[in-house]
C-alpha cells in the first residue's frame, strides 16, 4: 500500500502568524514535523505544501520536498486535495504541521485500518479528563460499537440524562454534566488519512450545515454518509497554537535531550 504524508503549512495564522517557521533548538518548527513524519514505518514519501515561498524554501534547505499550492484555499484539507490530486498514492495523511512532537506511530495506527478493511477515511482519539470533556477549544468524538465516529462536537457528548434518584436526580431531572464522568466520550485528534479518491471527493463538497454549526470540518463526511474509523491512542501529542504552547515544546524537546544525553553518558561508563 502506498502512503503519502502531506503537511499543510502555511505563514498566515490568525493566533500565531509565521508558526510553521519559528524555531525550535536550531530548526524551523516545520522540519521538526517532517522529520518525525519520515519516521513512520510504511511511508513512502512525506511533503509539505503551502501557498508560501519562505516555506518552500526552509524546507529545500533541510533537503525536503515541497510543493506550491493555491492561497485561496478555505482550509487545510483544501491543501492537502490540490497537493494529492498530482500523486500516485493510494493513501494520504493529513499530518498538521504545528506538530513537532507528533509520534511516528501514530501516523502507522492511522493508517493501519485501510489494509483491514474497505475504509475511505481514519482519524486518531484520545481518552479525556471529565474537565477535558467541558472544554471546548477541545474537539470530543463519540463512536460506535464498532469504532466508527458517530459526531464530533465541542461541547461534552453524550449529554447524561439522570433516571431517578440513583442517578442522582429524580423524576427523570437532567443531571448537570459537570457532576459525573462522561461514559465513551474522548477527545479528536486532527490527524486524518484517507484513501487519495476519497479526498478529492471530500474537497468537492461544499460546506454542509453541521458543519457550519460546529466549525468543524469533518462532520462534512457523515453529514454525506460517509464513516470515519476512529483509532484509540494513549496520549495527545503537544501542539504549537500560541507563542505559550511554543514554549512548552521547547521546554520538552529540551528535556527529552536532557535525559537522552545522561542515559548515553551512563551507557558508555
Amino acid at each position: 500500500m502506498n502512503a503519502t504524508v502531506i503537511i499543510p503549512a502555511r505563514m498566515a495564522s490568525t493566533r500565531f502568524p509565521g508558526k510553521p517557521l519559528v524555531d525550535i533548538r536550531g530548526k524551523p518548527m516545520v522540519q521538526w514535523v517532517y522529520e518525525r513524519a519520515s519516521r513512520a514505518r510504511g511511508i513512502s514519501r512525506v511533503i509539505v505544501a503551502t501557498c508560501d515561498r519562505e516555506i518552500i524554501e526552509a524546507v529545500e534547505r533541510f533537503g525536503g520536498e515541497a510543493v506550491m499550492t493555491s492561497d485561496k484555499h478555505r482550509s487545510g484539507t483544501d491543501r492537502l486535495a490540490e497537493a494529492a490530486a498530482n500523486l500516485d498514492a493510494e493513501i494520504i495523511v493529513n499530518v498538521q504541521g504545528d506538530e513537532p512532537l507528533i509520534d511516528p506511530v501514530s501516523i502507522e495506527r492511522a493508517v493501519e485500518p485501510f489494509q483491514e478493511g474497505d475504509e475511505v477515511m481514519t482519524s486518531l482519539m484520545v481518552p479525556i479528563t471529565r474537565e477535558e470533556a467541558h472544554d471546548p477549544n477541545l474537539v470530543k468524538v463519540v463512536v460506535s460499537l464498532d469504532g466508527h465516529a458517530l459526531y464530533f462536537s465541542r461541547a461534552a457528548i453524550p449529554f447524561l440524562r439522570g433516571q431517578g434518584s440513583g442517578a442522582g436526580g429524580r423524576g427523570g431531572e437532567a443531571i448537570p454534566n459537570s457532576q459525573f464522568p462522561i461514559p465513551n466520550c474522548l477527545g479528536h485528534l486532527g490527524l486524518y488519512a484517507y484513501t487519495r479518491d476519497f479526498l478529492l471527493l471530500f474537497a468537492s463538497w461544499e460546506p454542509t450545515p453541521l458543519e457550519k454549526a460546529e466549525s468543524l470540518e469533518q462532520l462534512r463526511v457523515l453529514e454525506h454518509g460517509y464513516r470515519i474509523k476512529m483509532v484509540e491512542i494513549a496520549d495527545r501529542p503537544m501542539g504549537v497554537d500560541t507563542p505559550e504552547d511554543l514554549e512548552r515544546v521547547r521546554a520538552a524537546i529540551a528535556a527529552r535531550s536532557t535525559f537522552n544525553i545522561q542515559h548515553s553518558t551512563c551507557d558508555e561508563g
